[in-house]
């Protein structure tokens, strides 16, 4: 029998040495995730933006991981954590942001809090009501980089960058200003207030303001400022004025500005110009004059309406302004005065001749002038500037009547005479009027008028008891008499026929008289021959 076939025969190993450089296939794919990893990594460090903290008084509207940073909408960082400070009194968002925004982080740039306001009169931040609140910026221009930034409790008004120019603003208080209130040229919303704060001193307060371009050409070195708020209403000769720039002034108050119709070739103010706020434009648009001569006027009468700013007006001309209220009593004379403290604008008293050429003061010394004005009997006297309010006012004016005084220029501010006003000149009129009637006895005059009317009682009573009855005789006599004398004179009566007869014997007896006469006049010797036909 033959054998079965038994397995092929294997070779046999040969052991070689393993080469220690040698590697294997399977070690390339972690070698090629390390060497992804590390590039992906360093590239992440190349491409990672700057790191900033900024601080907020509240951590309202702030969410790590999910609040954002946005520059003009657009998103370039977002709050990586929200912690409080170590003091704990404010909150610190750590935002990181991407390398493109490095640029912006320089030392005056501003981060707020974006979420809905109302403020100014503006509504600000609707959409977030939406999306969320996100922290907001506005880019520098400082060259200096910064890291950490104290944030803004409200946004600005206006963003870096926004052609116009600011200008500081310093008045006695802010009225019903607001940041954000408008401001307003010949009516146009040219600018808003930006920020405000109390003066040290505490008597006043400093805004900021920002008029936009090309608006802001038009303020001058002699522009006047006021506030605009509400209403103005002015009674004056004319009627009722009302005064106001638009219906938002009205509700929430706002600034105007212009410069005086006589200010020609002006140059614009520099930008962060200070300038003074009124309280009207009334106040604003006085003349301002820069020189100014002070003066006391000391009444004796009442000052009952009369205001610190009152007018001093000459010949119906206003050369000044009242500019203090004050009492003083005289130990000696045991009277009390009332100084008034005046300031007149020299200025003001000028001559402007037919070419238009202006003139200076009147005179250049002013104890010249005064005297030279007293002679002629100048006086300063209260008036009635207006009926309905008592408003009074100082009215210097020409008395050549009055007494003789003169400037006391012994005493700082000199003191000018004076002389009593028109009601006061009444009231003293008729004060001595009631002196006069005083010194009349009209006590005596009493006793002897009714001594009088007691004679004249006595004088009516024998009257009717004596001269009635005796009068009453005497009228029924008188009257008989008439009744006989009517009697007489009926025609029927023997009298009217005598009567009647005589007068025709005397109309008779004229007739004979008559052709007497006529005789006479033809034949006048008849006087001395007689009648011829007597002589035949």
């Amino acid at each position: 029998m033959s054998r079965p076939p038994g397995p092929p025969e294997l070779p046999e190993a040969v052991a070689t040495r393993r080469s220690r450089w040698r590697m294997q296939v399977v070690w390339l794919v972690p070698l090629v995730a390390v060497l992804i990893g590390g590039w992906l990594a360093v590239k992440a460090i190349l491409e990672q933006g700057p790191t900033v903290t900024i601080s907020f008084e509240t951590g309202e509207g702030l969410d790590a991981g999910k609040t954002k940073l946005k520059f003009k909408n657009v998103d370039i960082g977002v709050v990586k954590s929200v912690t409080l400070s170590g003091d704990h009194r404010n909150v610190v968002a750590t935002a990181e942001l991407s390398k493109d925004a490095t640029g912006l982080l320089v030392d005056d740039t501003r981060f707020w809090v974006v979420r809905p306001r109302i403020s100014g009169g503006t509504v600000s931040g609707i959409g977030t009501l939406i999306s969320g609140s996100f922290i907001g910026m506005d880019v520098g221009r400082s060259p200096t980089p910064r890291r950490d930034y104290v944030g803004l409790e409200s946004p600005p008004v206006f963003a870096s960058g926004v052609p116009g120019r600011e200008f500081i603003l310093k008045g006695a208080d802010m009225g019903s200003l607001d940041v954000g209130s408008p401001i307003f040229f010949r009516r146009l919303q040219v600018g808003q207030v930006t920020s405000y704060k109390l003066d040290d001193d505490g008597k006043g307060v400093t805004m900021h303001v920002f008029v936009n371009a090309p608006y802001d050409k038009y303020v001058q070195n002699d522009t006047r400022f006021w506030q605009a708020s509400g209403i103005d209403v002015s009674l004056d000769a004319t009627g009722v004025k009302v005064n106001t720039q638009s219906l938002v002034a009205i509700l929430i108050g706002g600034l105007a500005f212009q410069a005086p119709d006589d200010a020609v070739d002006r140059p614009e103010a520099d930008v962060r110009a200070e300038f003074t706020l009124f309280s009207d434009k009334t106040e604003a648009m006085k003349r301002h004059d820069t020189i100014i001569d002070n003066y006391v006027l000391n009444f004796k009468e009442s000052v009952r309406g009369l205001t610190v700013g009152a007018p001093v007006d000459f010949l119906g001309i206003v050369v000044g302004e009242v500019s203090g209220i004050r009492t003083r009593f005289d130990p000696v004379t045991k009277q009390f005065s009332i100084p008034v403290d005046i300031k007149l604008y020299p200025e003001r008293f000028t001559s402007r001749y037919a070419s238009g050429v202006a003139g200076g003061r009147v005179v250049t010394d002013r104890r010249q002038l005064a005297k030279a004005l007293l002679d002629r009997g100048l006086r300063a006297q209260l008036r009635t500037g207006n009926l309905l309010t008592g408003q009074l006012y100082v009215a210097l004016d020409f008395f050549p009547n009055a007494p003789k005084a003169e400037m006391d220029w012994s005493v700082t501010p000199p003191s000018m005479p004076t002389v009593p006003g028109g009601l006061q000149s009444l009231q003293d009129s008729v004060t001595a009027l009631v002196a006069k009637l005083n010194k009349i006895p009209f006590e005596g005059i009493g006793k002897d008028a009714q001594k009088t009317l007691a004679d004249a009682d006595a004088l009516l009573k024998e009257l009717r008891t004596e001269v009635m009855p005796q009068a009453h005789d005497t009228l029924a006599a008188a009257q008989t008499a008439l009744n006989s004398a009517n009697n007489a004179l009926q025609p029927d009566s023997p009298l009217s026929q005598n009567t009647g007869d005589a007068m025709k014997e005397l109309a008779r007896t004229a007739a004979a008289f008559r052709t007497l006469a006529d005789y006479l006049e033809r034949h006048p010797e008849a006087l001395i021959r007689g009648k011829l036909e007597d002589k035949k």
